[in-house]
């Protein structure tokens, strides 16, 4: 009996390692994925932004709303000064959006005209294994 629980606690430790590492390098990806695409939020290159977003993002927003409310959020704040990795939280389900594998990361994030901010970048698991952001909000 004790060995039966032995091995059933091993299983269930491995079992949660490869959960975990897999996790893990989706977090990585996703965070690579949204560092490039802030490059371009950055440069002010938002129709760029916007054919790089996950097809959900493009399917919520088209590319002229997403270029005016993009534009209005950020111009006020002024220049980009410094942006800080604050957390990323692998989830497979987020409120008001279809199950699949997202990463929600949040930067501490200071511009010119606003010195402390909260950026949220969400990338999520495309059909094709590349992740795409789908979601961004500044507070």
């Amino acid at each position: 009996m004790k060995a039966t629980l032995r091995f059933l606690f091993l299983a269930l430790v491995l079992a949660g390692s490869g959960a975990h590492a897999a996790d893990t390098e989706a977090v990585s990806q996703a965070q690579k994925s949204a560092n490039s695409w802030l490059v371009l939020v950055d440069a002010a290159q938002y129709g760029q932004c916007w054919n790089e977003a996950a097809t959900l993002f493009k399917s919520a927003v088209t590319q002229q709303e997403w270029e005016k409310a993009v534009r209005s959020a950020r111009a006020p704040l002024g220049a980009l000064k410094s942006r800080t990795f604050k957390s990323a939280t692998f989830t497979r389900s987020l409120p008001g959006a279809p199950d699949g594998e997202y990463v929600v990361i949040q930067f501490d994030t200071r511009f010119e005209n606003k010195a402390a901010a909260v950026e949220t970048v969400t990338p999520m698991r495309q059909k094709d294994g590349a992740w795409k952001v789908s979601g961004y909000y500044i507070r």
